[in-house]
C-alpha cells in the first residue's frame, strides 16, 4: 500500500511521460520495499499526478509565474511502515529521481525537484472497510524471505 503523489506546474509532464511515470515510479519504490520485482504486487501502488497553475505555486519566495525559468516538481511517497531503513529510503529517493530524469528527458534532476519520503505508522493505514497491517502481508508471497523478515524484525 504505497502512495506517490506528483505535483507539477501544467503543462510541464504530459499525457505519455505521466503513462510512463506511472509505471516507473511505482517500480521506483516497489523493488526496495519487497525485495524483489513482482508485478502483481504493483496493485498496492497508487501514482496521483496533479498539475497546478504556476499562480498556486512558489519557490524561493516567488511564484513559479513570475520566474519561468525554474523547474520545479514535487513528489510525495506515503509507504506502510515496514523495512526502511536510511539506505532504503535513500535507494527510493534516488530511483525516483532517475527515473523522473529519463521520463522527462532531461541529463540531470532539476535542483527544484523534491521528493519527500512519509512512513505512515502500523495501525494508522485504511482500505477495504478496516485497517491494515503490513505484518498481514508478508505471506503474501510477493515479498522475499529476507525482506519479509527484516520487517517482521522491525516489529519485535
Amino acid at each position: 500500500m504505497t502512495m506517490i503523489a506528483v505535483n507539477y506546474p501544467e503543462g510541464r509532464i504530459s499525457l505519455e511521460q505521466r503513462r510512463i511515470l506511472a509505471e516507473t515510479l511505482t517500480d521506483a519504490v516497489l523493488v526496495p520495499e519487497i525485495g524483489q520485482f513482482c508485478p502483481p504486487a504493483r496493485e498496492g501502488f497508487q501514482v496521483r499526478f496533479s498539475e497546478f497553475s504556476t499562480e498556486h505555486m512558489g519557490i524561493g519566495r516567488k511564484l513559479v509565474v513570475d520566474t519561468p525559468e525554474r523547474d520545479i516538481i514535487l513528489i510525495n511517497i506515503l509507504v506502510m511502515d515496514g523495512d526502511w531503513r536510511n539506505e532504503v529510503r535513500k535507494e527510493v529517493i534516488q530511483n525516483i529521481l532517475s527515473n523522473l530524469t529519463q521520463a522527462l528527458d532531461m541529463k540531470e534532476p532539476s535542483p527544484g525537484w523534491w521528493v519527500s519520503f512519509q512512513v505512515i505508522d502500523e495501525g494508522s493505514w485504511g482500505s477495504r472497510g478496516g485497517v491494515l497491517s503490513i505484518l498481514d502481508l508478508l505471506d503474501s508471497g510477493v515479498f522475499t524471505k529476507e525482506k519479509a523478515e527484516s520487517i517482521r524484525q522491525n516489529f519485535s
